[in-house]
């Protein structure tokens, strides 16, 4: 059974997949892979992988959600995505290959898939 983390970042890929990033899926299916077998999953694995990136994002949006639900049931989508930026502008190498606004299409995007993920009663809560 997949986890949030796996399902949002599998979403996301597939929702931002173009004809200009058509191994988006592939990249990020490698970037899972990565996270498994690397002791520092919140890290990008290389600072232009679109992968990497959606990865990224989705563990540390998993991450402050699982945080989150401990103070109250139901942590609004909103104050998830500031703890997400503010976690990621204080860690992250910009990712060069995108400008703000695609960069921020791609946080709110996988964010919001591994918010449904951890909704869907099939996924694993790990």
């Amino acid at each position: 059974m997949a986890n949030p983390v796996e399902l949002g970042a599998r979403s996301a890929a597939h929702r931002l997949a173009t004809s200009n990033s058509p191994h988006l899926a592939a990249d990020v299916e490698a970037a899972l892979h990565t996270r498994q077998t690397t002791t520092r999953p919140d890290q990008y694995l290389d600072p232009i992988s679109l992968g990497a990136l959606i990865v990224s994002v989705a563990s540390l949006a998993w991450t402050v959600y699982s945080d989150l639900k401990k103070q109250t049931p139901t942590p609004h989508p909103d104050v998830i995505t500031r703890h997400v930026r503010i976690r990621l502008d204080q860690t992250e190498t910009p990712a060069r290959a995108l400008s703000p606004a695609d960069r921020d299409r791609y946080i709110d995007i996988t964010i919001e898939e591994t918010l449904n993920a951890a909704q869907d009663p099939a996924s694993d809560e790990n």
